[in-house]
């Protein structure tokens, strides 16, 4: 069985023909620096959310992605 391997781009989102794949990219890219300085911090997602001023349930939702 043979695989074919195909280079993408730099922006998954585009490579799947997404129509807004530059917003998906610097979302997901935000996303995941958010997620990154929680960690960096070690905040819990209440403290977190405190500090972000939104709710526990949000921040859980950016962490994951």
């Amino acid at each position: 069985m043979t695989v074919a391997i195909e280079l993408g781009s730099t922006n998954v989102y585009a490579d799947l023909g997404y129509a807004e794949a530059a917003k998906m990219q610097r979302k997901a890219s935000l996303a995941a620096e958010i997620a990154r300085a929680i960690r960096a911090r070690r905040l819990t997602q209440d403290a977190a959310a405190n500090l972000l001023e939104i709710d526990q349930a949000k921040v859980s939702e950016i962490t994951r992605g």
